[in-house]
């Protein structure tokens, strides 16, 4: 029995180790290909109640010369920042994000087309609740 034992013991960490790395890979997955390469989703859940749709946590963060194209999400999508930057949207000039704004983006109404600009990151944390199997970004006309 004592041999019996120290395998169950020896897959354990193994076991636990792979079903860590399925969790994972899984997550990456749930990420869709238009999906913005700077948001890491933190949370998905089913929205209690509201048959259809889900709730999405995530944190992104912008380096100085990256973009955020313009966008519209199939819900709403409510944002802190967690890191102010200085951004700016075409033919504009410059304004600042402050670090603590927090900013809702209704559903189906475009946002974002700004780049970020100056020396610091612009990181946020995001909430969506959006209509679950749509894409999180639609870029589309």
């Amino acid at each position: 029995m004592e041999a019996g034992v120290r395998r169950r013991i020896k897959f354990g960490p193994v076991a636990a180790l792979l079903i860590f790395g399925l969790g994972i890979a899984t997550g990456l997955c749930a990420q869709s290909a238009v999906d913005s390469k700077q948001r890491v989703e933190l949370h998905r859940a089913d929205l209690s109640g509201a048959p259809g749709m889900e709730m999405i946590a995530s944190v992104s963060e912008y380096q100085p010369g990256e973009t955020l194209a313009r966008h519209f999400h199939h819900g709403m999508e409510a944002v802190y920042v967690i890191q102010g930057a200085s951004v700016q949207a075409p033919g504009k000039e410059p304004m600042a994000l402050a670090t603590g704004a927090s900013l809702m983006n209704l559903r189906d109404v475009k946002h974002g087309g700004f780049e970020v600009v100056g020396e610091t990151p612009l990181k946020l944390f995001t909430v969506h609740v959006v209509d679950k199997g749509k894409p999180l970004y639609d870029y589309s006309e």
